[in-house]
């Protein structure tokens, strides 16, 4: 394994090349190399209390929108294919009715004269309540009765199977309460009507007798089952229903959606084939609110684990994608919903890459950037993706998004929501693609846009404007780990670290807020002055502010929290190339030796670095011996030197430098163990071969050749450091 692909492997970015001197290129290449991602989580969304059309938090007017709740009756419903009623109801007919529908000899359905309804008895309650009984005594239809059989059925060579509902022996009183047992046959008997009339080609509008069909179901919708309306609802949507008959089925479907246990019902039926297949037609834009309420009901259904996946199953993206560019000016707030919804499944992800969905929500963001909830739908679409490194370089690659998002950032700078998903997908985008960065910093007054928002929510907001204090640390959150990000490319680092407002910004965030409160916020501003400091040219503010950061970092040295001090310390690291900063670390020596004694790794591996510089002085490598600084290395070798080989390197590297002008102190202690560690035999290598490859390259390669020199040749006054470091840090894994 060669060196380069070590430090590909390595979590840690200082690479000791041995006792030689590194060249210039090479300190800059491995202080490249330290430049970090930062990580962070995603923005928090409670779940909605309450299934509704369109979401609690939805900024659409109330007045004029389709509403979430309502009532469906039989009366609700056109009779289809007849003339306009005169508006005018009818008194009830005297005699019972009886009413069989069959087949006849033409494929049709033959329907008996309908039957009168009983004379209404005063003693008799229907329903719940006297105005649901209004409603069904409106509906001219009180008993469903026995079905019989058509003789003509008989007729035909091959026994046809009555269509209609003669597994149904019984009178049911509408309104009354129906057993479990009478819902279960009427929804078999539905079945058994969908299928026999699939059998013969006589869905949709081919039917003879459909009017006389659909008048049945319409009636049926009274018994009030969401079970039996579901079973209904298949049925009447296979026969093709349009106009108002086609938007109350579909409002039908969404009041059953809206209760969660019913989801059960949704996942055991099939009427998910009709929903998809209601909105695979051309023409859409026809059917007018019937649409919006199936969506409706997707969306609510999507929430459930088990039904996304199995509407995944089914190509929903695929369909709701091609819903939405036929849609592409219209409405499309329920779309991008249960878009949002499916997103959350990490089963979607093929979907969503092989249906090219990026552009086409970007062409919705675009199309919509004036509509709060689609953008606010799709931005989340985005920041769920976008944790996902194939697909955040989907996104990277398409054209014209990193521009789209500054440009809603600039347009809704105070709709928290939208901004911290937007600048969460931005800070994945920097974090895994180049051209992202480049993208961001190149779009005119992009930088500006960030450091605009910056701004915003440090500042303590007014009214009526109040944030409350963790939404406005949450965005800070992202936009500074976004900006660490875009430092990592060295003409944006470079910018960055020039810009005075955002230096300024960074250290304010250091000298306002305390770990107590804001651990993660003051972990991304420190990284990202850290990233910042390895750009240390003459336009630098970071380098010319280097006294008042460097106070700053010592108070953060202090910190419990163990992530603040690694970050201060990694920044030490880099400004410790200064003199004058050497100078005021040497004052306080004491905090960086004592980092020695964190038993953390990469906290170690940082203080190491940051004693590497110091002891480049002469003047300092007697105070630090003083400090006790070469047992805590040897210390640090013991504890951590078969777990960690680089970390070993670089502490037998600070022991040389420490040594140069003095007798080494505890020698033997420190050459029994380099004795130990030199001998690959002796040591125990894990039972992994990959990890074991890794660690045995890193022994050999880093640890092992210093280690032998420390050994053989202890540190004589005229001996010259190993090297110096120009970039101290330890990289975590992003």
């Amino acid at each position: 394994m060669s060196l380069m692909e070590l430090q590909d492997k390595s979590e840690h970015v200082y690479i000791s090349t041995g006792l030689r001197r590194q060249t210039s290129a090479e300190i800059v290449s491995e202080a490249r190399r330290s430049l970090r991602t930062l990580a962070t989580r995603r923005p928090f969304t409670p779940q909605e209390k309450h299934r509704q059309l369109f979401g609690e938090s939805s900024s659409r007017a109330h007045d004029g929108r389709p509403p979430s709740a309502f009532s469906l009756y039989a009366q609700h419903f056109e009779a289809p294919d007849s003339r306009p009623g005169s508006g005018t109801r009818l008194s009830p007919l005297e005699h019972k009715p009886s009413l069989s529908v069959s087949l006849d000899e033409d494929g049709g359905v033959e329907d008996a004269t309908l039957p009168k309804p009983p004379a209404e008895r005063g003693n008799t309650r229907i329903g719940s309540g006297g105005s649901r009984a209004r409603l069904l005594r409106a509906a001219s239809i009180n008993r469903l009765p026995p079905m019989t059989p058509n003789t003509k059925s008989k007729k035909r060579n091959k026994p046809v199977e009555q269509i209609g509902f003669c597994l149904l022996q019984k009178t049911i009183l509408i309104g009354d309460a129906v057993s479990d047992e009478i819902v279960g046959e009427l929804c078999n008997a539905c079945s058994g009507l969908h299928n026999a009339l699939a059998e013969r080609g006589m869905l949709g509008r081919q039917c003879k007798k459909r009017s006389a069909i659909l008048r049945t179901l319409f009636r049926l919708i009274d018994v009030g089952s969401d079970r039996l309306n579901l079973t209904i609802a298949k049925l009447i949507l296979a026969l093709n229903v349009s106009g108002n008959n086609l938007l109350n089925i579909c409002k039908l479907v969404f009041k059953i959606s809206r209760n969660a246990s019913n989801d059960t019902l949704f996942l055991n039926g099939c009427i998910l084939d009709s929903l998809l297949s209601l909105l695979h037609c051309e023409d859409v834009w026809s059917k007018g609110e019937a649409v919006l309420y199936c969506v409706g009901s997707l969306k609510l259904i999507s929430g459930n684990t088990a039904l996304s996946r199995l509407l995944l199953s089914k190509g929903f993206i695929s369909v709701l994608l091609q819903l939405s560019k036929r849609l592409m000016h219209g409405p499309s707030t329920s779309v991008t919903a249960v878009l949002r919804n499916i997103a959350d499944q990490s089963e979607s992800r093929p979907s969503f890459l092989s249906n090219k969905s990026f552009s086409t929500l970007c062409l919705i963001l675009e199309n919509h950037r004036s509509d709060i909830d689609i953008c606010i739908n799709v931005a989340r679409i985005f920041s769920k993706l976008s944790t996902y490194t194939e697909c955040c370089h989907a996104l990277a690659e398409t054209p014209r998004c990193c521009s789209l998002f500054l440009d809603l950032l600039g347009k809704y700078s105070r709709k928290q929501d939208l901004v911290v998903r937007l600048l969460f997908t931005l800070g994945n985008l920097t974090a895994k693609c180049t051209e992202a960065r480049e993208r961001v910093y190149e779009e005119e007054g992009g930088i500006d846009v960030l450091l605009d928002l910056f701004q915003v929510y440090q500042e303590t907001p007014s009214p009526p404007e109040q944030f409350h204090a963790s939404e406005r640390e949450d965005v800070l959150v992202k936009l500074i780990r976004l900006l660490a990000n875009l430092a990592i490319h060295p003409t944006v680092g470079t910018a960055l670290a020039a810009n005075t407002l955002c230096v300024q910004l960074l250290l304010e965030v250091l000298e306002c807020r305390c770990v107590q409160d804001s651990e993660e916020l003051l972990v991304n501003a420190v990284a990202t002055i850290n990233n910042l400091s390895f750009y240390q040219g003459m336009s630098s503010v970071v380098r010319a502010q280097h006294t008042h950061i460097s106070q700053l970092l010592l108070k953060l040295l202090l910190s419990s929290s163990m992530d603040v001090v690694l970050e201060a310390t990694r920044v030490f690291g880099n400004l410790s190339q200064i003199k004058d900063v050497r100078h005021f670390i040497m004052q306080h020596k004491g905090y960086v030796v004592t980092l020695l004694d964190s038993k953390t790794p990469d906290v170690c591996f940082s203080a190491c670095g940051v004693l590497i510089n110091l002891s480049a002085d002469p003047d300092n490598r007697a105070m630090l011996r003083a400090e006790g600084t070469v047992q805590k290395l040897i210390d640090c070798l013991r504890d951590f030197g078969p777990q960690d080989w680089h970390l070993a390197a670089v502490v037998c590297q600070t022991l040389w430098n420490c040594s140069l002008d003095g007798e080494l102190q505890h020698a033997e202690e420190l050459l029994e163990i380099l004795w130990l560690y030199t001998d690959r035999g002796a040591l125990q290598w894990p039972s992994d071969d990959g990890v074991r490859q890794v660690q045995e390259a890193c022994w050999e390669l880093l640890f092992l050749p210093v280690a032998e020199k420390l050994r053989q040749t202890p540190p004589t006054h005229s001996s010259s450091p190993l090297c110096v470091l120009a970039f101290t840090l330890c990289t975590p894994k992003s």
